[in-house]
């Protein structure tokens, strides 16, 4: 009688851990001396573990997924960029606007520090003073879009951001660029 009540405490102290994303066996000092009722109770441990995703791994997806929706893409000429869309009324009016396929626009040289070009159409502003770095895309004037390389600080409404700036001096170059702006890395 005391062993099967030590059974089943020892079960559900296993079952309790394995909930709770714990250990996976049974500490020792809580093990039976009987190996077939132990090897059942591990199996069961592991196969409950496995049939049942963990919240970690759920947050990640959720995580990824959301990742890739807030990303855009950067082509010019041969090199793509990825950025990530600002929080704001304008960036997700350019995600919309994108949404319907790409959008190129000749882009100038301005100040050695940022290239500049005519979106077509307005986008919301939020302008706040920015100090700006090499990798922000920024809504200058409601209707132009401004790549930078370098750093200025001015009243702007910020579209996204590049991260990795490998490359992206050397495509943003000297003189004018044709850029092209999508929600697919393909284009």
């Amino acid at each position: 009688m005391k062993r099967g009540f030590f059974l089943l405490l020892t079960g559900l102290l296993a079952l309790s851990l394995a909930a709770c994303g714990g250990q996976q066996t049974v500490p020792e000092e809580h093990s039976s001396h009987d190996g077939q009722s132990q090897i059942a109770l591990e199996e069961s441990i592991v196969s409950q573990n496995s049939s049942t995703p963990s919240t970690s791994d759920a947050g990640e997806t959720e995580e990824n997924s959301s990742m890739t929706e807030n990303v855009f893409y950067i082509t010019i000429g041969g090199s793509c960029f990825a950025a990530t869309f600002a929080d704001n009324a304008g960036a997700a009016a350019l995600k919309e606007l994108l949404a319907d396929g790409p959008v190129t626009i000749e882009m100038e040289d301005y100040g050695s520090f940022e290239k500049v070009g005519a979106l077509g159409q307005p986008l919301p502003t939020e302008n706040v003073q920015t100090t700006t770095q090499a990798g922000d895309i920024v809504l200058y004037q409601g209707n132009q879009i401004v790549l930078f390389y370098g750093s200025n600080s001015w009243s702007y409404t910020r579209l996204g951001k590049v991260e990795d700036l490998t490359g992206w001096q050397e495509a943003l170059g000297s003189g004018g660029i044709t850029a092209v702006f999508s929600l697919d890395s393909a284009q």
